[in-house]
């Protein structure tokens, strides 16, 4: 009568069948030797249906890198291969030396340039938002000085969403608001991170300036030249946006859980941090740094060939021919070292780009020249990422509003690579 039990439990799904089954037959008492082998017999069963299913599930294409992958559509920026770069339909050629910075940001957040009267009052919002909470101050006073620039920026731009009057308001408007706020008030606070660190009294904003003026005197606390205020307002231009970079779209990841402006921005400054984006910069000014002399390069950039070493601002993920930006920023470079006494440097590029060329046959990107220009301009190399940031917080908030109108989570799958079936081992065994 037992052995019955156990095999008619066999055949059925699970433990509960062999208690039924014992009962219907008048069993009073089930073996436990019995009972437990069953139990083994069950367990092994599932992990071998488990496995099976598991060894036959549909594999997916993994692309590393996420390289030409389409994760949302944009109406801000396009980048093309070929070398050319859209703001909303307006070749960046057609834009540099043509336009201020403020007119790109009126176009990036309203969809369109302004008119004269428009470019007034947009202009002179902007500079009224430049102005930073005392209490903001005085963390950014305090801040150990051997953190990087970027890590501050990144805590006070997180810190900006305790003074927003209208937190729970989630309206378009609200976050074109605070757009505007954190694209003015981003520039400042590298500013006052610099002028704090060398002991320097801060300054106000000027409403006679532009805004890109405005950054470079809160920055360095003298009035811009000509060329300077030229220099500093197409290099934010031409850093305003581009496409979904790794900065952008981490905005966006943190947009689509529908969290805050701030927590977006926050997570763009994070990512722009690093080396391979917009940490590049820097690292470009420390290889111009190692090189003494024009007739050094040759020896230098064969000896990271050599070593299998990466040269900073070489290359594009994107582009298959010149960054569009790059003329722009070598003519910048030029003319500012021409006046600054290091034409040496300027040469000194101008032979890497041809020496890089020759031996891998890739161009400079937009941070080769965009190093030469910031340092043309007095910026320490440890500042050039938080320039880099105070530009591109207008793409990242242009982009962030536009992934709330999309209003889908970002959420990309994985293939799994690791173990399954692994027995569980208690503590005790171990």
């Amino acid at each position: 009568m037992f052995d019955y039990t156990v095999v008619h439990a066999r055949q059925s799904v699970g433990y509960k069948h062999l208690i039924k089954a014992a009962q219907s037959l008048r069993c009073s008492n089930v073996n436990t030797s019995a009972l437990r082998l069953f139990q083994f017999e069950l367990a092994h069963n599932r992990r071998k249906r488990m496995m099976k299913k598991m060894s036959e599930k549909q594999e997916r294409v993994v692309v590393r890198g996420l390289r030409d992958v389409a994760a949302a559509e944009t109406k801000i920026s396009y980048v093309n291969s070929n070398g050319t770069l859209y703001y909303l339909g307006y070749d960046i050629d057609d834009l540099v030396e043509r336009v201020c910075y403020e007119e790109v940001a009126h176009l990036l957040l309203y969809n369109k340039l302004p008119n004269a009267k428009e470019l007034d009052e947009f202009r002179s919002r902007l500079v009224s938002e430049m102005k930073l909470p005392q209490r903001v101050i005085k963390r950014i006073r305090v801040a150990p000085k051997n953190c990087h620039p970027m890590e501050v920026l990144r805590s006070e731009v997180s810190h900006l969403s305790e003074y927003d009057p209208h937190p729970n308001d989630h309206s378009d408007a609200a976050n074109k608001r605070r757009a505007i706020e954190l694209v003015a008030k981003v520039p400042t606070i590298v500013a006052t991170l610099h002028r704090t660190r060398t002991d320097q009294q801060l300054v106000a904003p000027n409403q006679e300036y532009g805004f890109a003026e405005n950054f470079l005197y809160l920055f360095k606390g003298k009035t811009a030249d000509h060329q300077e205020k030229e220099a500093i307002d197409r290099f934010m231009t031409l850093h305003a946006d581009h496409g979904f970079n790794a900065s952008t779209f981490a905005a966006r990841v943190t947009a689509s859980t529908n969290s805050d402006i701030y927590s977006a921005i926050t997570s763009a400054v994070g990512t722009l941090k690093g080396p391979l984006h917009g940490g590049a910069c820097e690292k470009v000014m420390l290889m111009l740094d190692d090189i003494n002399t024009e007739e050094e390069v040759e020896e230098y950039i064969q000896g990271m060939l050599d070593d299998q070493k990466k040269i900073m601002g070489f290359g594009h993920r994107v582009y298959k021919a010149e960054d569009p930006r790059t003329k722009h920023l070598r003519s910048i470079a030029e003319n500012l070292c021409h006046r600054t006494a290091t034409l040496n440097l300027y040469k000194t590029c101008m032979k890497i780009e041809n020496v890089v060329h020759d031996k891998k046959k890739i161009f400079p990107n937009v941070d080769f020249y965009a190093a030469v220009v910031l340092n043309a301009l007095g910026v320490p190399k440890e500042f050039f990422t938080p320039f880099f940031a105070s530009s591109r917080t207008l793409g990242w908030t242009t982009h962030v509003i536009e992934q709330y109108q999309d209003a889908v989570l970002l959420r990309p799958s994985s293939e799994y690579i690791g173990e399954f079936g692994r027995s569980f081992v208690p503590i005790e065994r171990r």
